[in-house]
């Protein structure tokens, strides 16, 4: 096997300057919850508490022992009988980035690895929240190392996440997560009712009959599922042999037999499928992202933003 040759750095991995300044692009993303949600500190969304908060909801009946304070004297008056008004407060949702930087993420085709591509998804989802005064937190792993930040105000909590995804794993981090149910079920010990969830990988190695972890990361939570892929998985090159490498060592990708062709495409189609399938057992939304598209412009069209707004998107 031959030394590889010098390899562009560019694509591999995102520099948390570049991280940084996807702030301006998440102000185009649509976070807004797609339903009331539990939550209990002040913020800006919905929930499921009723009381003196900023949002009115509905009139009722008056009942004995109300706080008259809250008596809504239009419909009193209209109705001839007392009603109180009701509010929904605003609150902090906490938002979690489940990120997926494993082996199978370090490979990219064009443009950059499908880790920069999760990168790159995760601090414009991140810095989406931060900006509607969420509080975020998450998990980056890969095989060897992991790191786990509770969910915080403002950037506080966002930070050490977008620099661990631009640096090298420290030696000082914990030991890794071995698989992405690993990393969910590590996740599931901290999540509260209420929180959105995102989840981005190229889901490797996904069967249906072990998604145990997705119905936990689902339960009382707003799922977000970002697949990455990219296009050398979903159709395989013209015949011949292909020469890849992982940033260290250089193999052949033999791709001549028209079965092995047949083989390598179904792969990825049957990792799509069972995405979409438990995607929609979960009532999680499914976004997909593909190396080299602007992932910025697919995210703002997968969670709603108006399109018409998106001509000034920076190249990534």
């Amino acid at each position: 096997m031959s030394p590889i040759p010098p390899f562009p750095i560019h694509g591999i991995r995102p520099t948390l300057k570049e991280l940084i300044a996807l702030r301006e692009q998440a102000r185009l993303l649509d976070l807004a919850p797609r339903g009331r949600v539990l939550a209990t500190r002040s913020g800006g969304h919905l929930s499921r508490f009723r009381g003196r908060g900023m949002a009115f909801e509905e009139s009722r009946v008056y009942q004995p022992g109300d706080d008259p304070r809250r008596m809504d004297w239009r419909v009193t008056a209209r109705t001839g009988t007392p009603h109180i008004k009701l509010f929904q407060e605003e609150r902090e949702r906490p938002v979690w980035l489940l990120v997926d930087q494993s082996a199978s993420m370090r490979f990219g085709s064009r443009v950059a690895f499908k880790s920069v591509i999760a990168a790159q998804a995760a601090a414009l989802l991140g810095w989406a929240a931060v900006d509607r005064g969420d509080c975020v937190g998450g998990l980056v792993f890969d095989e060897t190392h992991y790191l786990q930040q509770h969910p915080r105000t403002r950037s506080a909590g966002l930070l050490p996440l977008l620099e661990r995804l631009s640096t090298a794993p420290a030696p000082s981090e914990r030991s890794g997560c071995p698989s992405l149910p690993h990393a969910a079920m590590r996740l599931c010990r901290h999540l509260r009712p209420g929180s959105l969830i995102a989840v981005i990988s190229d889901f490797a190695g996904i069967q249906r009959e072990q998604s145990g972890w997705l119905a936990r990361l689902a339960t009382g939570q707003e799922l977000l599922l970002i697949m990455v892929s990219d296009p050398l998985e979903a159709e395989p090159p013209p015949p011949g042999q292909y020469p890849v490498t992982d940033g260290q060592r250089w193999q052949r990708l033999n791709l001549t037999n028209e079965k092995q062709r047949i083989v390598y495409q179904s792969v990825f189609q049957q990792r799509l499928e069972t995405v979409q399938r438990l995607a929609h057992r979960h009532h999680a939304h499914l976004l997909r992202l593909t190396t080299p598209q602007p992932v910025g412009a697919a995210l703002a069209q997968g969670l709603g933003a108006r399109l018409s707004v998106m001509p000034g998107w920076m190249p990534r």
